[in-house]
């Protein structure tokens, strides 16, 4: 389970003084999947963090990941959409996003699938955001927050018919000082869209200036690195 050599391309953070998580695999004893979900399995590893040490055992959701996407327009207005979930019981403002679970489909023409199916849109311009592990204690899922400008609307011959919960989809274009007093005033809880949100705030007040290449490695997406080592 060690990184890929095309993982060791992402910069060295810690190097200019940068706090930067790191691939550390440890000794795994086993591995079985003791749960098989629609969308997730729930996986038991047996593990020791040194080499000749203690057994420990963790059972964690074994999930394809997911991407998601800042559509800003020229005025610097997010798109927020709002979408209803069933295990919270909630309708919530979010951004466009979608699971990782088409096979050979790389994150970034995930996010460019997603946005057109949920938003009716298209982008000319793509960057990396931001990206984090929404619950690494007890999950594998990972998320890679795409920045998509240019916006523009999808040919006609190319719109989607949205189904189940995506077929009450409202969409809103809101000015970014008001995204961000919505977060901070705890009216928005989705994970996802907080972090975006915030990113781009901070990106725009940047200059864009730590935007990063759509198509760069994702060493912190489990499932991708195991596959790119030959797991």
């Amino acid at each position: 389970m060690t990184a890929s050599h095309d993982e060791t391309q992402t910069p060295d953070l810690s190097a200019i003084g940068l706090p930067q998580d790191r691939v550390n695999p440890r000794k795994l004893i086993s591995r079985e999947t003791a749960f098989e979900g629609q969308i997730f399995d729930v996986v038991r590893e047996t593990f020791a963090l040194t080499e000749g040490g203690d057994e420990l055992v963790r059972d964690y959701m074994r999930h394809p990941g997911a991407v998601a996407i800042v559509a800003l327009n020229e005025d610097n207005e997010i798109l927020l959409i709002n979408q209803y979930r069933q295990p919270v019981e909630m309708n919530m403002w979010e951004i466009p996003a979608g699971l990782l679970d088409v096979e050979g489909e790389s994150p970034l023409a995930a996010a460019q699938r997603e946005l057109a199916e949920e938003t009716d849109l298209k982008a000319s311009t793509w960057h990396t955001l931001a990206e984090f592990n929404n619950s690494p204690g007890c999950s594998t899922e990972a998320n890679r927050i795409f920045l998509a400008r240019g916006i523009n609307d999808v040919a006609e011959e190319d719109l989607t018919e949205r189904t189940d919960e995506e077929a009450e989809i409202v969409k809103r274009w809101v000015p970014m000082e008001e995204a961000v007093s919505a977060v901070l005033a705890t009216g928005l809880h989705s994970p996802t869209a907080n972090i975006a949100i915030l990113a781009t705030w901070a990106s725009i007040h940047r200059d864009h200036a730590d935007l990063r290449d759509p198509e760069e490695p994702w060493p912190a997406h489990k499932h991708l690195r195991e596959s790119k080592s030959g797991e």
